[in-house]
């Protein structure tokens, strides 16, 4: 396996706090200019060692490269505030919420990944007009409680619980390894070291059970039903932490939703494999979709919002009925403004109009 690349490259990095709604300190990081891209938070995440990781440092580099990217620590974890009593997916989405006003940020790409997917659901969900696009990189709808269909499957996701409480604090990593290789069984020897120590630097061992046990019974499977955002969800084909056909069912659920398989074993991809430029490829491309609400030319100044914001999901290849399940219009209407989008322009097909709104994100 190739060994792992030299660090790029990072902007400078920012740090501040906000507080939540019951008084929880957040931690936020922005890194990189322009405009905004935000990241849910997720378990396991430190905003200042992530920068020296061999791991997360790639990712850094790249979502920061385009735009101005936001996360924030997880209660109970990192900078965040440790002393915590609310491990709810109430709580997570007001921090996300305490983390937009106190940012001031109006509209935005959203990026759920893995336990972030429900939070980015139920956000956007409750704030439609925030989220512009939302990216669903290895998430999934119900927890492993949720979704066990037998005792072996229910006694596998409590005996996870109980190493964490066992072994997380510990010097010796074996308990965490067990985590590590669930997360990125690809990794080299210094990315597993590294992602061990995460673990223990980033929580307790009872704020990191108790996080688990409250991941364990998500289900956000109706609120994903009632998503009317862009969506793209993207997972590894041998994610060993999220099942494949929980990604798959996840897109399902989602009026709309593109779905990308990944092939990798790694539930975080890693900047060494041929996964990762597949997984950029599609993300800017997704983001590169929607044109800008103010028009860089005269075509575009033509464009009525509503046109516009049908555009942007006709490039990223939604089907009349699926922009209309979006749009929450009828076919009829779609149509017509489709008519009128390519009088504008001058085009006459589908695939002009994906190439047109592409050459303007290049």
């Amino acid at each position: 396996m190739p060994g792992v690349q030299s660090p790029p490259p990072l902007p400078r990095q920012s740090l501040r706090f906000c507080t939540a709604a019951d008084g929880t300190r957040i931690a936020i990081a922005s890194i990189g200019s322009g405009a905004p891209l935000v990241r849910c938070a997720h378990w396991l995440s430190h905003v200042e060692h992530d920068l020296h990781s061999p791991v997360w440092r790639p990712w850094l580099a790249e979502l920061s490269r385009d735009h101005r990217y936001i996360r924030y620590d997880q209660r109970g974890c990192g900078l965040s505030d440790s002393t915590v009593t609310d491990f709810s997916l109430d709580a997570w989405v007001g921090d996300l919420e305490a983390v937009v006003d106190s940012l001031g940020l109006r509209r935005f790409p959203l990026i759920g990944m893995s336990q972030g997917g429900a939070v980015a659901i139920a956000f956007a969900v409750r704030h439609p007009d925030k989220v512009s696009h939302l990216v669903l990189p290895g998430a999934y709808a119900r927890g492993a409680l949720q979704r066990a269909t037998g005792s072996a499957e229910r006694l596998e996701a409590e005996t996870l619980v109980n190493l964490i409480r066992l072994g997380w604090g510990r010097d010796n990593a074996a308990f965490r390894q067990v985590f590590t290789n669930q997360f990125i069984p690809g990794g080299t020897p210094t990315q597993h070291q590294w992602w061990n120590e995460l673990e223990r630097l980033t929580a307790s061992p009872e704020n990191a059970a108790r996080t688990l046990e409250a991941f364990h019974r998500i289900d956000v499977t109706e609120l994903a039903r009632q998503l009317r955002v862009p969506t793209l969800v993207l997972h590894a084909r041998g994610d060993a932490r999220v099942p494949f056909d929980e990604g798959l069912r996840l897109a399902a659920l989602i009026p709309g939703a593109r779905f990308v398989p990944l092939d990798s074993d790694n539930h975080v991809l890693l900047d060494t494999e041929p996964a990762w430029p597949t997984f950029l490829a599609e993300l800017r491309a997704f983001l590169g979709a929607q044109p800008s609400d103010d028009g860089d030319s005269a075509g575009d100044a033509a464009l009525t919002r509503a046109e516009r914001e049908v555009l942007s999901l006709v490039a990223m290849g939604l089907d009349n009925q699926a922009i209309a399940q979006h749009l929450r219009k009828s076919e009829k209407t779609v149509r017509n403004q489709l008519s009128s989008i390519f009088d504008k322009l001058g085009l006459h097909t589908r695939a002009e109009a994906i190439v047109y709104v592409r050459d303007r994100a290049s």
